[in-house]
């Protein structure tokens, strides 16, 4: 190769050397040129909302798990044995406070009432009364039995009088006044068994009356009532079926107010009282609260686990709530001093670190602030004054960003 052909190259390397330097610094000016815009882009003034911190009481929390249980809970069975007949409730069947909920065969209750009826009116008739009514007062020296009786005494006394002064004219023998003592005597007994069987009848006419409500009293405890107003629990009895007495037929559970039972630990059940108000929200419902108020406290800690005892009543008028859930139970003590509080939307959380916006000359200005305990949509922070605005719902806000304060 001639010595002008490598000078050739080396000129034509050159100039394509400058195309390419000159393409590479056209190429960072327009990046430099799209950075800018997009810096200008971002800087743009943003409308906002502000709104300011609040120094508020916040009450302590203890939170915990509890089991929903029934205020009350009874098994219903009749006093009496007998052929059910009649069962008119069922599982989760609604009952109200005296609703009829079984039956038990009637006829021989009936029977035994009439048999009941009939041994009082023959007891009332044996002491001179009518056979029906209900005032069973005798005066015993009225009946005719003692009537009797006294008519015979007084006759005997009468007869003895006149033979003791038979005797001592000497009209009569001795004997015969012997014999005429010894009739009076008869006649004296004779007044005091009427006497006692008249008592003895009025005994017997007691018993007939008590017979008479224990049979009315049977033949009511043929139907069975509910208690209290509730629902059935579980249905343990069929038609047809001959149940002793006090077998169980059904379970009823009443369910508004629930009792809620919650056991704290020792360190947490320090400040709780009778009356403090308790939330309560149901596994697998979310977002539905329950409000209830504590009611009774154990005396004492359990000595194995170191736990108190604390039941609560939970509202449950609509009937949402089902005895034996499990719970998560929320119970506000003692208010804390003034704390400061912001809109939870006032807080983003970047990197970890958590901060709020303020506006200052109108520009947004960063905070760091530490999170603590919240209060339905506000939470506690530090790291900012009582009554400083925040910007609410801030997202991407830069700090030094231009905004404008929405009226």
């Amino acid at each position: 190769m001639t010595k002008s052909c490598l000078k050739l190259s080396a000129v034509v390397s050159f100039i394509f050397c400058l195309v390419l330097l000159g393409g590479c610094r056209q190429g960072d000016s327009q990046a430099a040129s799209s950075r800018g815009a997009v810096a200008g882009a971002a800087m743009t003034a943003r409308q906002v909302k502000l709104v300011s911190s609040e120094a508020r009481k916040l009450a302590r929390t203890v939170l915990s798990p509890g089991t929903l249980a029934a205020d009350e809970q009874a098994t219903l069975s009749f006093k009496v044995a007998g052929r059910l007949s009649d069962l008119k409730v069922d599982l989760g069947s609604r009952v109200s406070k005296g609703q009829v909920t079984g039956q038990l065969e009637t006829n021989d209750f009936r029977v035994r009432l009439q048999q009941a009826e009939a041994a009082l009116q023959q007891a009332r008739v044996r002491l001179g009364l009518a056979a029906q009514g209900e005032d069973d007062r005798v005066e015993t020296e009225n009946t005719a039995l003692v009537r009797q009786a006294r008519a015979l005494l007084d006759e005997a006394r009468l007869n003895l009088d006149r033979t003791r002064q038979l005797v001592q004219q000497g009209i009569q023998a001795k004997a015969e006044l012997d014999r005429v003592e010894s009739a009076f005597k008869v006649a004296d007994s004779r007044y005091q068994d009427a006497v006692e069987e008249v008592r003895n009848r009025q005994a017997v006419l007691l018993q007939r009356r008590s017979e008479l409500a224990i049979a009315k009293q049977q033949l009511a405890e043929t139907t069975l009532y509910a208690p209290f107003e509730g629902a059935i629990r579980e249905r343990r009895a069929s038609i047809g079926e001959f149940l002793a007495a006090g077998a169980p037929v059904v379970t009823i559970v009443r369910l508004h107010p629930l009792r809620l039972r919650v056991e704290l630990p020792e360190r947490d059940a320090v400040g709780i009282r009778q009356g403090q108000t308790v939330r309560v929200t149901v596994e697998g419902e979310d977002g539905q609260d329950y409000s209830g108020r504590v009611a009774r406290l154990s005396p004492a800690f359990q000595e194995q686990s170191r736990t108190l005892i604390v039941e609560a009543e939970v509202d449950n008028q609509q009937g949402r709530l089902r005895p034996g859930s499990f719970v998560k139970v929320e119970i506000q003590t003692v208010s804390t001093d003034d704390v400061v509080m912001v809109p939870s939307s006032a807080v983003v959380t970047f990197a970890g670190i958590q901060k709020v916006f303020t506006v200052k000359d109108g520009k947004a200005v960063e905070k760091n602030v530490i999170v603590g305990r919240r209060s339905d949509d506000w939470v506690a922070i530090e790291g900012l004054d009582a009554a400083t605005p925040v910007v609410i719902s801030p997202g991407n806000l830069a700090p030094g960003q231009p905004v404008v304060v929405e009226q």
